[in-house]
């Protein structure tokens, strides 16, 4: 199976393309019909699926606290201030997946806290942790992980060619962006007003401080958006929808259609809730994260020094 090219590798591809030509022709409209329609369906079977796994660490009621702050983070008015809560439960949650003995932990805990402090004190850029690491890192650098490892994993060279096409289709947004205008007008004032933060914190982060919510970042967040919800659901050896129970397979369904119809009853209302249970998703999603992370530069650090031995 290493080499072959499955089935649903090419609806894999397929489906990546499907999003990067749609990325053309609605940005605007794409971004957020993604956002709507695909994103409830996402985040609810992710968090259902994190559940079974104990949400990657040694207790569930870790996972609660993860939650709670999704909630209090919602009430948050200054990003700065979002940024600490985002940064504090990104490291929370890599020590609570270590799965170390209390003590230990608690150690790991308060040298974290310590350099929490020290980046506050420092200035560190907690706005663009707020902004960008939800968002954009979320669903683009940590598909990227998850795509690498899984390939790495199987050995497959029809999942890196995937990997490849993903790039490329970054690259192409880039270099040739799609066009800013919409053809539904009040899509565009819609997705700026929610997504328009996330370009100029992108522009901080790559030195390029005119950026603006146009046709070159609509696309490029109108694809990875589009692309990471439908790598989730493509994932059927990896969520196992078999054997989710089947009331909680209605409850999924049920919770997932009436975000969607919340949203055309009540925009604004619907956004809102989306809002939270996707900020929510992303913080209990963090303890694997840190995983994949973990074990993506150990990968990394074992053929770097296997090639020197060499």
């Amino acid at each position: 199976m290493g080499t072959a090219i499955r089935h649903g590798d090419l609806a894999h591809l397929a489906l990546l393309l499907a999003a990067l030509a749609m990325s053309y022709v609605l940005p605007f409209e794409l971004l957020l019909i993604s956002y709507i329609v695909l994103g409830p369906a996402h985040y609810y079977t992710e968090i259902s699926w994190l559940h079974d796994r104990k949400y990657f660490m040694p207790h569930r009621g870790l996972a609660v606290m993860l939650a709670l702050a999704a909630l209090g983070g919602m009430f948050i008015a200054d990003p700065w201030w979002s940024g600490v809560l985002v940064w504090s439960c990104l490291i929370g949650a890599a020590v609570a997946a270590l799965g170390l003995p209390a003590r230990v932990s608690a150690l790991l805990a308060l040298l974290a806290g310590t350099l929490t402090l020290i980046m506050a004190l420092g200035g560190a850029p907690f706005v663009l942790i707020a902004v960008l690491l939800p968002t954009f890192i979320h669903v683009s650098i940590f598909t990227l992980v998850f795509m690498t490892l899984g390939a790495i994993r199987s050995k497959s060279s029809a999942q890196f060619v995937i990997i490849g096409a993903y790039l490329a289709a970054i690259a192409a947004i880039l270099i040739v962006p799609p066009s800013a205008r919409a053809v539904i007008p009040e899509f565009a004032r819609l997705g700026d007003y929610y997504f328009g933060p996330i370009a100029p914190q992108l522009g901080s982060l790559f030195g390029a401080a005119d950026l603006q919510f146009a046709g070159r970042i609509t696309g490029l967040l109108s694809f990875v958006y589009t692309y990471h919800y439908l790598n989730w659901f493509i994932k059927a050896d990896v969520i196992r929808w078999s054997n989710m129970p089947r009331r909680r397979v209605v409850g999924v369904a049920i919770l997932s259609v009436a975000s969607t119809a919340f949203c055309f009853y009540n925009y604004v209302l619907g956004i809102t809730v989306l809002l939270l249970v996707s900020l929510m998703h992303v913080l209990l999603e963090f303890p694997l994260n840190t995983i994949a992370i973990r074990e993506f530069a150990a990968l990394a650090f074992w053929r770097s020094a296997r090639a020197r031995s060499a």
